[in-house]
């Protein structure tokens, strides 16, 4: 289960890039073209950079004992 602002960051990532895929469908213009061609690549390279990122503090939690949801500590002492 991801955090929810980091689940934000990368919908957004992919919002953008299909964004700029309908730009692209749409304009024939190559002066045009070219600059949201690297825009939606970068858009590309941030969504793995923040995936990656997410898994890097995942395994790091995990090497802590902490967990985005931990059964033990969760439970209700009653």
């Amino acid at each position: 289960m991801q955090p929810f602002c980091c689940t934000l960051t990368i919908a957004a990532e992919q919002k953008a890039r299909v964004t700029y895929d309908n730009l692209l469908r749409l304009i024939d213009d190559p002066d045009v073209r070219d600059p949201l061609k690297f825009l939606r690549q970068r858009e590309l390279v941030h969504y793995q950079r923040f995936g990656d990122a997410l898994n890097m503090a995942k395994d790091a939690m995990d090497q802590k004992n902490v967990y985005a949801f931990n059964p033990a500590f969760d439970k209700c002492n009653k």
